[in-house]
């Protein structure tokens, strides 16, 4: 299969930076944050960046938001809650602040092994538990 060439379609429509405003969402969020979101949350954080300042920060209420991205009130607050557990913006009413995506750690797990170490760890104690080394 032949890499896809990338070229203008429309030359004379390349975006460029508003004279007024800023936005921009970071790849990151599409590619790590986005797929453990609900679609509300992603609607909602795409809102919030697009009428952000330079900061981040906004001060929409929530019927504004409601009637902009044509969700209810209790789903905007929904949104913005697992926006704030994603730790993706601060809000402190009436001010909303899209933040810096954090670089991914690695998660660890509850329970289960982690590392070969851990897995090799859990192996040898079976092998002792039930009575030696076969």
């Amino acid at each position: 299969m032949r890499p896809i060439r990338k070229h203008l379609l429309r030359p004379d429509r390349v975006r460029r930076v508003p004279g007024a405003g800023w936005s921009w969402i970071d790849r990151r969020f599409v590619r790590e944050k986005a797929p453990r979101l609900d679609r509300d949350a992603i609607l909602l954080y795409f809102f919030l960046a697009a009428v952000s300042d330079k900061d981040g920060l906004s001060y929409w209420g929530d019927d504004g938001i409601a009637a902009h991205t044509r969700m209810s009130a209790t789903a905007v607050a929904r949104a913005r809650e697992e926006l704030e557990r994603q730790d993706l913006i601060a809000y402190d009413h009436p001010l909303y602040q899209v933040l810096s995506i954090q670089d991914s750690l690695p998660v660890r797990r509850e329970s289960g092994p982690n590392a070969i170490g851990d897995i090799l760890r859990q192996m040898a104690e079976g092998r002792h538990s039930q009575g030696g080394v076969q």
